[in-house]
């Protein structure tokens, strides 16, 4: 029988508001990455060398359930909301023209939404933020930060300080002699809760690093380091991170390692649908492409490295000042790994195209001035097992990295934690730790029990983005891959990496998930859209 996420609000509401002194209540530090891929840290089978967040992993606790919604904009409407993004008028990205019919997809939070740093602030927290805003205006110190530091848009040059704002427009911006977008942001990061330690209130964090998120930007002496271990090519660093996962008990031993020919999608259609194209073995590229494919998984890996000992600077500031104990710090990302827009990445000055960067060239790379991605078969690499990528609902795109760490609330150390919850649950987990009163009707559920090892009761599942589709319950998820897409069924215990799709073999099962899900659309604003003609987008697609 499906299981109404209804039935669990009441739980949620419920919760008594925590009767303690400001003082005792935790400091909450959510700490969100852009575009990282699975298996990119260290804790969770990646070969990048993030030694403080494989610590806190260490002290803490990892989840490998925790799902995004696929892309920016809507992912962070999620986190900040508790609601599916088109239910405030986020199913896709901020910028989009509005269109009478579509509220799903009015490229605008609604104004009536509330947002979880206004929840915080009504339950006594000095509310912080530093980095990648991306949800359009009102922004961010209107939906209830205090203070603000970094970029209102999308992507931007890491090395331009023009790109980034401080807000309220009277507080005084802080001057670069050299610039750095990953380090100003934790300058700035430090400076707000230096403040707001002045006051007896506790404090929230929100370090929303626009890394690595193209475009690839990295000190070039990290980049160097790097280099080597990226010429050894995607199909060697694929079985190496499976190996490790498997060894540090992120993977069961029942899910296949997926293919690398999996669907490296690029971003045009043709008359006859979605053309794809496959990640070639690493062994077929010439030397000159292996160089440059190598460079800028190289800067990715580089911008990691920086982000993590970005993140060691924060760390090593709540130990000194005596709050890491009672700080809740819940890493995770946006989405899965970028895929934008083939095999090769792209360059800036030719859109969708790539450069060859050969000789000089190479070096230059990353710096000032330049403006690439790293493509699908990297992204491959850093989704490491999953199907697909970022904009997509097979777990590749939507599977988080999460990493929980507060001493005197998380007290299993080094343990994992399986159960599948969402970006909605944020608010309602954040808004029960604080002791704040969550807004009524939310999507999401308040998680915290996970924290100390125990479950949460939880419904189904859903996702929609640019038509790609999906519904879970329980162990069974339907997705579908576009708006033509047939409904595909995986048992996510037994083959989380969805290469055994069993719709053929349980066609009930697939009709009563399919029906969950057309309601589930039409309750939140899902349909009708119009996405790519002639490609149209209508409840109960099978």
């Amino acid at each position: 029988m499906m299981v109404s996420r209804r039935r669990f609000l009441g739980s949620l509401c419920a919760l008594p508001a925590l009767a303690a002194p400001a003082r005792s209540r935790p400091n909450i530090l959510l700490i969100l990455a852009d575009d990282l891929g699975y298996s990119d840290l260290g804790c969770f089978g990646g070969e990048i060398e993030t030694p403080h967040l494989d610590r806190l992993a260490a002290n803490g606790m990892r989840f490998t359930q925790l799902y995004n919604n696929a892309r920016c904009c809507p992912s962070r409407a999620a986190l900040m909301t508790g609601q599916h993004p088109h239910k405030v008028g986020m199913g896709n990205m901020t910028g989009n023209p509005r269109r009478e019919g579509f509220p799903g997809y009015s490229g605008k939070v609604s104004e009536e939404a509330q947002f979880l740093p206004a929840v915080l602030k009504q339950a006594g927290y000095n509310t912080l933020m530093c980095g990648k805003w991306h949800l359009g205006q009102p922004g961010p110190v209107a939906r209830g930060f205090d203070e603000f530091y970094g970029m209102i848009q999308g992507f931007d040059s890491f090395w331009d300080s023009s790109k980034y704002t401080r807000l309220p427009a009277d507080r005084p911006k802080r001057q670069y002699d050299k610039f750095y977008a990953t380090d100003a942001l934790t300058d700035h990061a430090l400076e707000f809760i230096g403040g707001a330690r002045g006051s007896a209130k506790p404090w929230f964090l929100y370090l929303a690093y626009n890394a690595p998120h193209f475009p690839l930007h990295a000190p070039k002496e990290l980049i160097d380091k790097y280099q080597p271990v990226y010429e050894q090519g995607w199909d060697v660093l694929r079985q190496r991170r499976f190996a490790k996962m498997t060894k540090l008990g992120l993977l069961d031993k029942r899910w296949d390692q997926t293919p690398r020919s999996v669907v490296g999608p690029n971003r045009v259609s043709t008359p006859n649908g979605w053309a794809p194209k496959q990640n070639p073995a690493w062994e077929t590229l010439p030397e000159d492409r292996r160089k440059d494919l190598a460079r800028r998984m190289a800067v990715f890996a580089a911008m990691v490295d920086q982000m993590d000992r970005n993140i060691g600077r924060v760390l090593g500031d709540l130990k000194t000042k005596g709050e890491l104990d009672n700080t809740l710090i819940l890493f995770c990302s946006d989405n899965g790994a970028c895929a934008e827009w083939d095999p090769y990445g792209f360059d800036v000055s030719s859109g969708p195209e790539n450069v060859l960067h050969v000789g000089a060239k190479l070096a230059e790379m990353g710096q000032p001035g330049t403006y690439h991605s790293y493509g699908s078969a990297w992204a491959n690499l850093c989704n490491t097992p999953w199907r697909m990528y970022k904009h997509y609902t097979h777990e590749g795109g939507i599977s988080t990295p999460c990493i929980a760490h507060w001493p005197k609330g998380v007290k299993a150390k080094g343990a994992i934690g399986n159960q599948p919850w969402h970006f909605v649950d944020l608010l309602p987990t954040l808004a029960g730790v604080a002791g704040a009163k969550a807004p009524a009707g939310l999507a999401g559920v308040n998680m915290a029990p996970i924290f100390s090892g125990h479950r949460a009761a939880h419904g189904p599942l859903f996702w929609e983005h640019e038509g790609s589709r999906a519904v879970r319950e329980g162990k069974w998820k339907l997705t579908a891959l576009h708006p033509k897409g047939e409904w595909e069924l995986y048992d996510i215990e037994a083959d989380r990496s969805e290469m055994h799709n069993l719709a053929g073999a349980h066609p009930e099962r697939v009709r009563r998930l399919a029906q969950a899900w057309d309601q589930w659309a039409h309750q939140n604003q899902v349909v009708p859209w119009i996405w790519d003609p002639p490609y149209q987008l209508t409840s109960g697609l099978k």
